[in-house]
């Protein structure tokens, strides 16, 4: 694969995976969101898992490099919880604030952990 057409193929990936980030987080009814943001934790999560799954099962194929920088790379955030937890701890909501940061980062490597145990042992 060029790598011109590996850049477009990413490009393409990620701007998919925004979109899905988009639908899923729309997904959680407003209400929801604004107590906490539940939308992005659980993006942020299964992305996690799922790059984890890609980078166990150590695909060589240049689809793998789309799926995950791409495809994935789009579809997960760090930027948009670091932000959401800023406005949490804004709103005096500070244990949400901790859960968030602190707990979703946590979470997220553990997920990631097990997404590369899965995706080696199915290698």
């Amino acid at each position: 694969m060029s790598d011109l057409w590996s850049a477009l193929s990413i490009a393409a990936g990620g701007g998919a995976g925004a979109v899905i980030r988009y639908l899923v987080d729309s997904a959680v009814p407003a209400d929801r969101r604004a107590s906490f943001p539940w939308g992005i934790l659980t993006v942020n999560l299964t992305g996690s898992f799922a790059i984890g799954v890609v980078t166990g099962l150590a695909l060589e194929h240049p689809a793998a490099m789309v799926v995950s920088v791409g495809f994935l790379g789009g579809y997960t955030t760090f930027s948009t919880a670091s932000v959401d937890t800023v406005q949490l701890l804004a709103r005096r909501r500070y244990g949400a604030a901790i859960a968030n940061g602190i707990g979703a980062l946590g979470a997220a490597t553990g997920l990631a952990i097990c997404g590369v145990l899965l995706g080696a042992a199915l290698a």
